[in-house]
């Protein structure tokens, strides 16, 4: 028999991959990686500004994470440095600001362990309920942009062309990248949340035919890493969150076996966003 704790670890954990998996396919197709850990780096500022400012730490992690794209963007455009450039300074920047004002709030008590690799199995029932809640705001936003993001993602002229807008597209898709972090910064951790988003993606692009089957499978697959990982923990005593990253990373290197997935030959190109 399962404790009610572990129980409620698979629910949230299943509730973040459900919902990453579709917005990981994203990063996949637009080569948005580095920008992801920059955004999951700045969390840790977040939390220390709700720290000291007493502030709820979902609108904290949530605001610094826009803050960040709003100033990449900014960096961008005045183009002076490269983008990974920019995004390195700004994540590891970030990173270590929130390190430096944690160390002087010497009145609070934090456990760093839990906020950079994931406290899964602590969550409560108001986590659960904020993570499916939120999930499902993500989820619908993606439906309903679905065909605006995909566009954006072959060519922002064509989309353009089309009478869509990429650069406000690109916003929205920013905006659900900072929720996503925010709800997921407790399940695997601030240093582990790309992970998440990407891996199941990856491993996904093995087996899918079009990018909404892609979302799927990862959403699948995530949620397979999730459960995989959390029973590996119960049983072998390891980290949560580190352990569902192992196991989704298991997932993707069976996925490179001729006879789970697809070889790159026999991978459909359609519609331009697999490659």
């Amino acid at each position: 028999m399962l404790d009610d704790f572990f129980i409620r670890a698979l629910i949230a954990g299943i509730g973040v991959a459900l919902t990453a998996g579709p917005l990981g396919c994203f990063v996949v197709w637009r080569r948005m990686a580095y920008f992801g850990d920059t955004m999951a780096h700045s969390a840790l500022l977040g939390v220390a500004l709700s720290l000291f400012f007493e502030v709820n730490l979902l609108i904290a992690v949530f605001g610094v994470a826009i803050l960040v794209s709003a100033v990449l963007l900014l960096l961008q455009r005045r183009q002076s440095l490269s983008a990974d450039a920019l995004l390195g300074i700004l994540s590891h920047s970030a990173l270590a600001i929130g390190l430096v004002l944690v160390a002087f709030m010497t009145w609070v008590r934090i456990d760093l362990i839990a906020f950079l690799f994931g406290d899964i199995l602590a969550v409560t029932p108001s986590d659960i309920a904020l993570i499916w809640g939120g999930g499902a705001v993500v989820v619908a936003a993606i439906v309903y942009l679905w065909r605006p993001l995909v566009a954006s993602t072959v060519s922002e002229d064509v989309a353009e062309a089309e009478g869509m807008n990429p650069a406000r597209t690109k916003l929205f898709f920013m905006l659900l990248m900072a929720l996503v972090i925010a709800i997921a910064m407790k399940i695997v951790g601030i240093m582990l949340i790309t992970s998440l988003l990407i891996i199941p993606a990856a491993t996904a692009r093995r087996f899918s035919a079009s990018p909404e089957w892609m979302a799927v499978f990862a959403s699948l697959i995530g949620s397979a890493a999730v459960v995989g990982g959390l029973f590996g923990s119960l049983t072998y005593d390891t980290p949560s969150g580190p352990s569902i990253v192992v196991a989704a990373l298991l997932l993707f290197i069976l996925s490179l076996i001729p006879a789970f997935g697809r070889t790159t030959a026999e991978r459909p190109a359609n519609k331009g966003v697999q490659g």
